[in-house]
């Protein structure tokens, strides 16, 4: 799997991928122009987009209607190390939506890809390499 990371001007950073631009760009108040989240942004919304397409597949797999179910992240912030200390995933559900599928629901929830990345992080490498100038 490969991921191109493309600078499109100013405080924007794109990522190129499997015929998707992925754009992103900083607040007004960094220095950007708000046109698109920051990484960060994306980031927060990948755990709950996540967590959602397995509820959604829940549902979907045993004929559950979806209509009125919501998933609210609220995040906690350590202001010392000025990091996310901890993420609450809220799944609302309707009044008639079958109370012996709640439990169920928090742990299609948890198998979310994401948050087990970050359960068990990959390792990184991280180094540069020098363009080769095309020869005519």
């Amino acid at each position: 799997m490969e991921m191109k990371i493309v600078f499109p001007g100013n405080k924007k950073v794109d990522a190129l991928y499997n015929g998707f631009r992925i754009s992103t760009d900083q607040p007004a108040f960094g220095g950007g122009d708000g046109t698109a989240p920051a990484p960060f942004d994306l980031f927060l919304a990948s755990l709950g987009t996540c967590a959602g397409i397995y509820v959604l597949g829940f549902c979907q797999q045993r004929g559950l209607p979806t209509e009125g179910i919501e998933l609210t992240q609220k995040l906690e912030f350590d202001p010392v190390r000025r990091m996310v200390s901890k993420i609450n995933l809220e799944i609302t559900v309707p009044p008639a939506f079958p109370e012996k599928y709640h439990e169920a629901l928090v742990k299609s929830a948890s198998l979310c890809a994401v948050k087990k990345h970050m359960e068990e992080p990959p390792a990184f490498d991280i180094y540069t390499t020098v363009k080769e100038t095309a020869t005519v």
